[in-house]
C-alpha cells in the first residue's frame, strides 16, 4: 500500500551527513521568504535529485533500474495567500527571475519551446490538477532553492517537478500518494518536450535512507528498497560531474528522445517479427515497450516454483537472440522509410506512431539493433546487481563494480550516449580503486558514479581533482569542486519539514 508523502520536523531524518549545515540553509531559505512575502512559510517541500547505480535507458522501455536518492535537492518554502495570485521566486533570481501567474489561468499554459526556468513549476502544477480532474487552485507564495546541478544527470528538474507537486497539493489539500505522485511526475515532464520513463521522479519520492530502489514500472510502478551488501571495507558512492551540461530540453531530438523513439520502433518491429503485433497485449497499447513484447512472449511459461531471477535471465538471453535475428538485416540502421516500411506504414503513420509531434526526433539511421542489445542486456545486469546484494558472493564488491563497469561500455560502444569527459572520469576513479564506474543519468554529459571502498573515497576524489578538474577547470573555487565532486550514500525522498 503507497503512502503519502511523510512530514519531518527532524532534518537528521533527512540528512544522514551534514544537517548541521542543511539546517543553516533552511533558516536562510525561510528568511529570504519572510523578506520576499511579509511572512515566514507555512512548510517547506523537498524533493532530491537523484543517482542511478545501474540500469541506464531502460526505464522508458518497461525495464527495472536501480538508483538511490542524494542528498542534493529542491526545497520550495510556500505559503497560502489567500487570492489567485501564484508568484514563484528562486533564491538565484538574477538567473532564475521570479514569475507570477493566475491559479486557474495561464500557469496552466506551457510553451515548450521556450527554455524557461518556470516551465518545470507549470509542470508539476499541471500534472497535479490533470490528475485530479479540477482547474480550481489556490493562490500561494512560492521561493525555490536547489542544490543539484542543472544538466549534471542527477534530475534536477524530476527534484524540481516533484517538488513543486508536493508544494501544490498541499497548498490544495489534495492526498495523493507517493505512488501517485510519482507517476503524475513522470508523465509531466511531458510538457517541456521531455519523454519521462519514471524512474527519476520515483527515487526522489519514494527513496529510503541507507536503501538503494529496485523500481519495476511494468505492469505497475513498485519500488522495492534494497541495501547494499556489508563487506569490509564497507561501500561508499563518489559522484563526479563532467561540467559538461547535458541539457535534454535543447539536445532531445538527437540525443534522449532519439534513443526513446527507437527503442520504440524496436519494439513495434520485435513485435512483428515475432508474430505478437495483433495480440491485444501488443496492439493496444500505445507506446509498445520491450518488458510488453517480453512478457507477451512468456505469457504462457509456468514459472511456479521456479527461481525468478533465473526466470529473468532466461528471458532475457532469449530476447537478446531474437533482436540479432530481427535487426539483422540492417545492422547499420534504418531510415524512416526502412522503419515504416518493416511496420507496413506511410512514414507519415510512422510518425504519427511514435508522437513525433510531441517529441521530434533527428536522425539518417536509427539504431535499433544497438538500441535493443543494449536494453536487454542492461537489464541483464539490474537483476544480477540486485541478486548480489540480496544474495553477496565471497567477492560481492567485485561482482557488483564489474557490472557497473561493463554498464558504461555498453553506454558508451552500444547506446552511444558516453562523451569523452565520462570516460576519463571513469578510467582515473578505477585506476584510483573504484570497484566499479560509469556515467548516470542521460549521459552525454552530465555526472559519474563511482563505487568505491570506503577506505579508499579520499584518494578516489583526490586523483579525480587533480588529474581531471584541476587540467580541465583549473579556475575551479574550492566550493565549486565541492559541488561538482563528493561521496553520497542512499538518501531519503521527497517530504515536507515543517519547524
Amino acid at each position: 500500500m503507497s503512502l503519502p508523502a511523510p512530514v519531518v520536523r527532524d532534518l537528521h531524518s533527512i540528512y544522514s551527513i551534514n544537517a548541521g549545515h542543511q539546517s543553516e540553509r533552511y533558516s536562510r531559505l525561510s528568511a529570504a521568504f519572510e523578506r520576499a512575502y511579509g511572512a515566514k512559510p507555512d512548510f517547506i517541500a523537498r524533493a532530491p535529485g537523484r543517482v542511478n547505480i545501474i540500469g541506464e535507458h531502460i526505464d522508458y522501455c518497461g525495464f527495472p533500474v536501480f538508483p538511490m536518492a542524494i542528498a542534493p535537492d529542491t526545497l520550495i518554502a510556500a505559503r497560502a495567500n489567500g487570492t489567485d495570485c501564484i508568484r514563484i521566486a528562486n533564491i538565484d533570481g538574477e538567473k532564475y527571475p521570479a514569475r507570477t501567474f493566475s491559479a486557474t489561468g495561464d500557469v496552466f499554459e506551457i510553451d515548450s519551446t521556450v527554455h524557461e526556468w518556470s516551465n518545470y513549476f507549470k509542470c508539476g502544477y499541471k500534472g497535479v490538477f490533470e490528475h485530479v480532474g479540477r482547474k480550481d487552485g489556490k493562490g500561494f507564495d512560492a521561493l525555490l532553492d536547489g542544490t543539484v546541478p542543472t544538466g549534471s544527470g542527477l534530475s534536477s528538474s524530476a527534484a524540481f517537478v516533484c517538488a513543486t507537486q508536493l508544494a501544490v497539493q498541499r497548498i490544495n489539500r489534495f492526498d495523493l500518494t507517493q505512488t501517485e505522485l510519482a507517476s503524475v511526475a513522470a508523465s509531466s515532464e511531458r510538457y517541456v518536450g521531455v519523454n519521462s520513463g519514471g524512474m527519476d521522479q520515483t527515487a526522489s519520492i519514494m527513496g529510503q535512507q541507507g536503501s538503494a530502489l529496485f523500481i519495476e514500472f511494468h505492469p505497475g510502478l513498485k519500488a522495492t528498497p534494497v541495501k547494499l551488501p556489508r563487506v569490509d571495507p564497507s561501500l561508499a558512492f563518489v559522484i563526479a560531474n563532467t561540467l559538461v551540461v547535458a541539457d535534454k530540453h535543447v539536445s532531445a531530438p538527437v540525443c534522449y528522445n532519439l534513443r526513446v523513439v527507437e527503442t520504440r520502433v524496436g519494439a513495434l518491429i520485435l513485435a512483428k517479427h515475432l508474430g505478437l503485433a495483433d495480440r491485444p497485449a501488443c496492439k493496444n497499447v500505445d507506446p509498445l515497450m520491450f518488458k510488453i513484447v517480453m512478457d507477451e512472449l512468456f505469457a504462457d511459461q509456468d514459472t511456479a516454483g521456479k527461481d525468478m531471477v533465473q526466470v529473468w535471465i532466461e528471458r532475457l538471453t532469449r530476447m537478446l537472440e531474437e533482436s540479432e535475428r530481427a535487426f539483422a538485416a540492417r545492422p547499420d540502421g534504418y531510415t524512416r522509410e526502412e522503419m515504416a516500411h518493416a511496420l507496413g506504414m506511410t512514414p507519415a503513420e510512422l510518425s504519427a506512431k511514435i508522437h513525433e509531434d510531441q517529441f521530434p526526433v533527428r536522425a539518417e539511421k536509427f539504431q535499433l539493433l544497438k538500441r535493443a542489445q543494449h536494453a536487454f542486456s542492461e537489464t541483464l545486469r539490474v537483476v544480477k546487481f540486485r541478486q548480489i546484494c540480496e544474495n553477496p558472493e565471497v567477492d560481492a564488491a567485485k561482482a557488483l563494480g564489474s557490472l557497473m563497469n561493463q554498464s558504461q561500455d555498453s553506454c558508451r560502444d552500444v547506446f552511444e550516449c558516453s562523451c569523452p569527459e565520462l570516460d576519463e572520469l571513469c578510467t582515473i576513479a578505477r585506476r584510483a580503486g573504484s570497484h566499479g564506474s560509469r556515467l548516470t543519468g542521460a549521459g552525454w554529459g552530465g555526472c559519474s558514479v563511482h563505487m568505491v571502498p570506503a577506505d579508499k573515497v579520499e584518494d578516489v576524489k583526490r586523483a579525480l581533482a587533480e588529474e581531471y578538474y584541476a587540467k580541465r577547470f583549473p579556475s575551479l573555487t574550492a566550493e565549486q569542486l565541492d559541488d561538482a565532486l563528493f561521496a553520497t550514500a542512499p538518501g531519503c525522498g521527497a517530504c515536507y519539514y515543517i519547524e
